[in-house]
């Protein structure tokens, strides 16, 4: 697996200066987290979920996770928890009519809605759960003991396994309790307790938006990013504070964008022309703003500055946006490649000449920007995203 492998390799070579590394479910955890990218989640009821998997799989996606929880109605969870175990089961027998290798992408996890739920779908899942990452958890939090009963759960089903591939979890911030002000502070504080006790079960911290909004009786419109929407964004301010500090954080990764068909729109796009007309791509341009993706864009440039990585997603339309702006540019690599080891501090102009690089206070930078340049690659220089929006869309 590797992001950008539906390309010929001239036209990779066009792009890219170097090359998204090839992945596999053994790959570092740390270098997974950051490659996760958009990870798109699927509702466990779906009829054909394994022909699904395969297909977003060919189109580029390198994460999924197979939703138990809210995308399923409270009546169906019995039969979409058996739909997920016919379905594993097929695909790590490799059968013919799902189309689908044991040893190919993407990355999966389940999420799940209870630990009780969690031990059975491993239990039932058998051998099969080798195809698995590990389970998605939502609501986190451990005011009720409830991360704990998680962590409790996973341990269970790592020790089953003897020695098989360890699963993990991706906790969800979004529980009430970690939203709201007066119980934010403790909660987190007991969140990163346990997280930090378990940091080898956990791949990264995904936070739901929708939750989050949803506890104040807000829904974004595609006019807004979440960053526009303040109660949330001071939330998801405090997740970063609290878990995604460098020395001893976690990936965490930005929510979910809603929307994917046009609507009538309020505000005027935000979507520059001058890099679209450069590379003789208008229509590209006119295609993202049609369908209202400029908002997804700018959310994701929002993401990368407050410390997000990756994206959760709801439409395959958003894979490809979500990975070209996740891909290093030239410059930002250069800079990260002057910078990384030199600990002993100073100062010096970039190697482009519009900025100032200063050792120390960039070094956590540089260390982050050389990971996600292995996990997506390092754009070839005067390749901007507009050259690999183009090259992902089409």
């Amino acid at each position: 697996m590797r992001h950008f492998s539906f390309l010929t390799d001239e036209h990779a070579s066009r792009l890219f200066h170097i090359a998204p590394q090839e992945l596999s479910r053994g790959s570092a955890p740390a270098l997974l987290a950051v490659a996760l990218g958009a990870t798109l989640y699927t509702p466990a009821d779906r009829p054909n979920l394994a022909q699904d998997i395969r297909k977003q799989a060919a189109r580029g996606c390198l994460s999924m996770v197979i939703c138990l929880e809210d995308s399923i109605a409270d009546d169906a969870v019995d039969s979409a928890e058996t739909n997920v175990v016919d379905t594993l089961t097929r695909l790590y027998a490799g059968d013919p009519e799902a189309g689908f290798l044991p040893d190919e992408g993407p990355l999966l996890f389940v999420r799940v809605r209870t630990p009780k739920q969690m031990l059975s779908l491993a239990r039932r899942t058998g051998n099969a759960l080798d195809l698995l990452m590990g389970f998605v958890i939502p609501k986190f939090e451990n005011e009720t003991g409830q991360a704990q009963r998680f962590m409790d759960a996973l341990h269970t089903i790592n020790a089953s396994r003897g020695g098989g591939r360890r699963m993990r979890i991706m906790p969800i911030m979004e529980s009430p309790v970690m939203i709201h002000g007066e119980t934010r502070a403790s909660t987190l504080s007991g969140i990163c307790d346990v997280l930090q006790a378990n940091r080898d079960d956990v791949l990264a911290v995904r936070v739901g938006a929708t939750d989050m909004s949803s506890a104040f009786g807000l829904r974004r419109s595609r006019d807004l990013t979440i960053y526009d929407v303040k109660v949330v964004a001071s939330v998801i301010g405090d997740i970063v504070n609290m878990l995604g500090r460098p020395d001893n954080g976690f990936v965490i990764s930005g929510p979910v964008w809603e929307h994917y068909s046009n609507s009538e729109r309020v505000l005027r796009p935000l979507l520059r022309r001058t890099p679209f007309a450069e590379a003789n791509e208008m229509p590209l341009r006119d295609r993202i703003l049609t369908a209202n993706l400029d908002g997804l864009i700018r959310e994701i440039e929002l993401d990368l500055a407050n410390g997000l990585l990756g994206k959760t997603v709801i439409h395959p339309t958003h894979v490809p946006l979500v990975h070209a702006m996740c891909v290093v540019s030239h410059e930002e690599y250069v800079d990260a490649l002057e910078i990384a080891g030199k600990n002993g501090g100073g100062a010096s102009a970039s190697p482009y000449g519009n900025k100032m690089n200063e050792m120390k206070p960039h070094q956590a930078w540089a260390g982050q920007t050389l990971l996600r340049a292995a996990a997506f690659g390092v754009a070839a220089e005067n390749i901007t995203y507009v050259d690999l929006l183009e090259a992902s869309m089409n």
